[in-house]
């Protein structure tokens, strides 16, 4: 029972107890050897987003120019230092994410977030695709109030850019960035280690309307 699926965020009652102390991950970027934790390059910023699967999330991102690293960890949930079988429990409120350290004068926040609308459907509540889950919900986490606006000002503009093709409601969550709970070492860079992993990360195909765009 303690791992038994749910598909509602459980509450500070409800929630497992989790850990005081963080939980072992790698500590470099298995693809450009940069350190996952910093201290990162002066200058840079940090963006998170939860879009599914985070091995296929954090695969789109790191490819960016203009990204310096990228990990995956667990963010907006409830527990401390959760483990992955107990985020995949839905019993920690967290959602699987990446964290995303760029360099602002080469890729802007607008450019990551035409990344992040454009490789999944963020219409589909708790899961994406055939993951179902609370963990493979939806979510942009700003790090900062002008981040928080321009996210806020993408999610109406793709809103209407979906309707126009017959597409529901955004379920995107928009939340301050909270704690950032690293993932184990072996889910780092997982599609890297294993170019044949499961990636079951896919867009709707309609554009957003914002940005200048990016490769991914």
């Amino acid at each position: 029972m303690l791992f038994k699926k749910t598909l509602e965020l459980p509450t500070a009652d409800t929630a497992l107890p989790g850990r005081q102390h963080a939980i072992p991950t790698a500590e470099t970027h298995f693809v450009n050897g940069r350190p996952l934790k910093g201290p990162y390059p002066e200058g840079t910023e940090t963006a998170v987003f939860a879009m599914g699967c985070f091995w296929g999330v954090e695969r789109i991102f790191w490819q960016i120019p203009g990204v310096h690293v990228t990990a995956v960890g667990y963010v907006n949930g409830v527990t401390p230092n959760p483990t992955y079988e107990e985020v995949c429990s839905g019993r920690t409120g967290h959602t699987e994410a990446v964290l995303v350290v760029y360099d602002p004068k080469q890729v802007t926040y607008s450019d990551l977030l035409k990344a992040f609308w454009e490789n999944h459907d963020p219409t589909q509540g708790m899961r994406q695709g055939n993951d179902i889950g609370t963990q493979y919900r939806s979510g942009i986490y700003p790090t900062n109030d002008a981040q928080a606006q321009i996210a806020e000002d993408s999610r109406e503009a793709y809103q209407q850019a979906l309707g126009q093709q017959g597409y529901g409601r955004i379920t995107t969550e928009i939340a301050p960035a909270g704690p950032f709970f690293f993932a184990e070492d072996y889910h780092q860079q997982y599609l890297a280690k294993n170019p044949l992993g499961y990636c079951g990360i896919g867009g709707t195909g309609v554009t957003c309307p914002i940005g200048v765009g990016v490769q991914a």
